[in-house]
């Protein structure tokens, strides 16, 4: 099936004018990885250091994770099960973690890491100490671009990973009296550690070694014809699983000097232009299979691309980027602090705070969502596509208690809804993997998943039980599925992806139908056991059951069910009947005795030994849910403050740009707006604007942007928000392109603190209800799928 068509997902280029700030530049080259800047097309990422006398290109595919198949299902665990049940019944909570810690776990105990693809390090001769030096990446052409003058020559330095040919591509000239002498190698990327920052004025124009220490037995490094240096190499073991992948990187190179190769170099002397066309692959072709041939895709690959004159590549690129970026710009203020360099304006921005860079970081984080998510790739993981070793922080796989969903949040409200598709394939193979750890491991229909999974999409609790038994990971995952539907709900397309995903809610929803217990206490279903992650309860482990967490999910889970079994004209009556009643028979949220929303089905949260845990898992029902709102349930809204208030606002990276989202959400855009610059200032944002938890996570990234279009536009329970949490800070911007639930994309615009006007595209007749402030108006798209207001909500034209 075709990815359904975006309706409204208009070009919006023509709107952005002079006043929208779209680039990141330096006046220094990258010296640790968080500096470099990051180029992707989906399934290749590379990040560009911009060095003088020699260029790191540190290089990654999405497939390349350490292992290969497995199953980590752990024969033990349906006989566990009902007496760890039995002992978080009777509240013997750290007993039932050593039981399910023996019996229930994954073997092996953690899942496959992912890993980069190396380095090409490239030395340029000659290259004296530069002057007029400038580093950047163009959001609207997704070019890095390095300019330099040494001595009489101007060096001018292009890099991209263009999705149509799929290959990286550099492009370096020479401009003046100078020629180009290069030579480049390959770097195994070994066990990379992440650098630190560098300190003010250090010299990062270092040479380093291609060696990296030694070299595995299994790389090779050789000629593949006149003009092209051949990688081949395997991918790493770990945890006990054998490495299975093979990989391959092939550097192809276009010059009007002379190109030779000499063993494992490749040499280019007395060139103007030098075009390095890259190509990566592995034998990777689905979870269960790595029989595929990187050496002939990346041939073929590199082969083609290299056939093209360097300005057909160039366009052909842009064209396909700005296809996505451009339908969507956001100005907040002005762009005078656009001259200044990017790091800088980072280590102001909670001292000397200037609205233009959250709208850039909304943008970059648009900008990275396109560079490692598309149609056809793997899922965005904790790293996006970029990371710089072979052991990254938390494996950089896919942590699906928070940090994957997180990634997709902005991704349908930004205008980007096609970047969700390789979601939708992850879970279409977790619902495989995840119905046998369903039946062996609960005795249960349908499918589960836990709170991390990888390439090889593994079901069963990793970790140990006080992290990894928690069964919603799959469930969460659904709410991405069913988002992007509500935002494209028309035609036979949206029809289409309806009946894709109908099995994908049904099997998860059969899961929890068989699993979920009856509190002894008389409260309700819940699950048992689980986590509220990653949170211990005051009883010495993290084992529990029932938590808010947990019934929440399984709440809108059921609700999106029965809804898709309603608009499908399912005829399963009996299905219906019974995830109706279950639903209802959940168990509710409560208010504390402290006034705080209750993270467990007790109220233990006063006495949880970590106040300020960086999870607030208890307020997805606000954020990203709406179970939770300040229409429908202002008392929980109220309990949900007193959380967040204890909790605090600064946390890892991830974790504030949540409290961002659900300040927003409940229409406080003034706090949003503080926890905002805590996000973007320094101990949060790398100098490159990378996320830190710290170290790199993505997710913060992606989690900041959807809060920052969360305080403009916001859509739930049937309503479209305008201006729902606009700080004191923006009193003045144009947001045009967002979307909203139910089809519909929006140009908004306000002067003073007040909307001066909103246009809306979408399906032709389609019903709309506009709320701002107080005053909500029902309104209906004309013949032509348009509709336009002014600052009253009083229609125009």
């Amino acid at each position: 099936m075709a990815w359904p068509a975006l309706a409204g997902a208009t070009v919006v280029a023509e709107q952005r004018g002079s006043r929208e700030d779209l680039s990141l530049w330096y006046d220094r080259a990258a010296g640790p990885w968080v500096e470099a800047l990051p180029v992707g097309n989906g399934r290749l990422g590379a990040m560009v250091f911009g060095r003088v006398a020699q260029e790191r290109i540190q290089l990654n595919e999405d497939t390349l994770f350490a292992g290969g198949p497995y199953d980590p299902n752990n024969p033990g665990a349906l006989e566990a099960l009902p007496r760890v049940r039995a002992l978080v019944a009777a509240g013997k909570f750290e007993e039932a973690a050593a039981l399910a810690s023996a019996g229930m776990m994954a073997r092996p105990l953690r899942q496959m890491p992912y890993g980069a693809a190396g380095d090409l390090l490239i030395d340029i001769a000659g290259t004296a100490a530069a002057t007029d030096y400038r580093r950047t990446l163009d959001l609207d052409t997704a070019v890095v671009t390095t300019r330099f003058a040494s001595g009489a020559t101007r060096h001018v330095r292009e890099t991209f990973a263009s999705a149509p040919d799929d290959v990286i591509v550099v492009r370096l000239a020479a401009e003046g009296d100078g020629r180009l002498d290069i030579d480049l190698g390959y770097r195994h990327p070994g066990n990379v550690k992440y650098g630190e920052r560098s300190p003010e004025g250090a010299a990062w124009d270092r040479r380093e070694s291609t060696d990296a220490g030694s070299r595995p037995a299994t790389l090779s490094v050789r000629a593949d014809g006149a003009a092209a240096l051949l990688v081949e190499g395997r991918n790493v073991a770990a945890h006990g699983i054998e490495a299975a992948l093979r990989y391959a990187v092939r550097v192809q190179a276009a010059s009007d000097g002379s190109v030779t190769v000499d063993g494992d170099r490749l040499r280019v002397r007395g060139a103007r232009v030098v075009t390095l066309v890259i190509a990566v692959a592995t034998s990777y072709v689905n979870f269960r299979d790595v029989g595929g041939d990187p050496l002939a895709a990346v041939r073929a690959r590199s082969t083609a691309a290299a056939g093209k004159p360097y300005a057909r590549l160039r366009a052909d690129h842009v064209a396909a980027h700005r296809a996505l970026f451009r339908r969507l710009s956001l100005r907040l203020g002005t762009p005078d602090a656009a001259a200044t360099p990017t790091d800088r304006r980072i280590a102001a921005a909670e001292t000397a705070p200037e609205p233009g860079l959250a709208a850039l970081y909304v943008q970059y984080a648009r900008y990275l969502l396109i560079s490692s998510s598309r149609p056809g790739s793997q899922p965005a993981n904790l790293q996006g596509v970029w990371n710089e070793g072979t052991n990254p922080p938390w494996g950089s796989k896919y942590t699906i208690n928070i940090n994957t969903q997180m990634n997709y949040w902005p991704a349908d409200p930004a205008n980007l809804g096609e970047c969700t598709e390789p979601v939708l394939r992850m879970v279409e193979d977790l619902a495989i993997t995840g119905a046998v750890t369903a039946r062996q491991g609960y005795g249960a229909r349908g499918w589960v998943t836990h709170h991390n999974t990888d390439l090889w999409r593994a079901t069963a609790p990793i970790d140990g039980p006080n992290w990894g038994l928690w069964p919603c990971g799959g469930a969460w995952l659904c709410k991405t599925l069913w988002d992007h539907y509500e935002y494209h709900p028309g035609g036979e397309e949206g029809q289409a992806y309806l009946r894709r995903i109908w099995p994908l809610l049904k099997g998860a929803s059969l899961f929890f139908a068989d699993t979920l217990v009856e509190d002894p206490g008389g409260r309700g279903l819940v699950t048992s056991p689980s986590v509220s992650p990653e949170n211990r309860h005051p009883f010495g482990a993290a084992v529990c059951a029932g938590p808010a967490m947990d019934r929440q999910i399984v709440r809108d889970l059921f609700g999106w069910t029965l809804a898709a079994h309603r608009l499908l004209g399912e005829p399963d009556a009996a299905l219906a009947r019974e995830l109706a009643d279950k639903r209802a028979r959940l168990a509710p949220d409560r208010v504390g005795a402290h006034g705080q929303l209750q993270e467990w089905l007790e109220d233990w949260d006063a006495q949880a030994p970590e106040q300020d845990h960086r999870h607030v898992s208890h307020l997805y029902g606000i954020y990203p849910g709406d179970q939770i709102n300040v229409r429908d349930t202002p008392a929980l809204v109220a309990g949900a403050k007193v959380t967040l208030n204890t909790r605090g606002d600064k946390s890892t990276g991830w974790a504030t740009a949540w409290r961002l989202a659900l300040w927003a959400r409940m229409g406080d855009g003034d706090r949003a707006h503080a926890i905002l610059l805590g996000l973007l200032g320094p101990e949060r944002t790398y100098p490159n604007m990378f996320d830190a938890h710290p170290p790199f996570q993505i997710d913060g990234n992606f989690g900041g942007a959807a809060g920052v279009l969360e305080m403009i536009v916001q859509s739930w329970g049937g309503e479209i928000r305008l201006l729902p949490a606009l700080p004191k800070a923006w009193p003045d911007g144009a947001l045009h392109g967002v979307r909203a639930r139910g089809g519909v994309a929006l140009d908004i615009a306000w002067q003073g603190g007040r909307l001066r006007s909103v246009a809306l595209r979408g399906q032709p007749g389609a019903k709309v209800a506009l709320r701002l402030g107080e005053r909500l108006v029902d309104a209906a798209l004309d013949g032509a799928g348009r509709a336009r207001f002014d600052d009253g909500l009083r229609r125009q034209g």
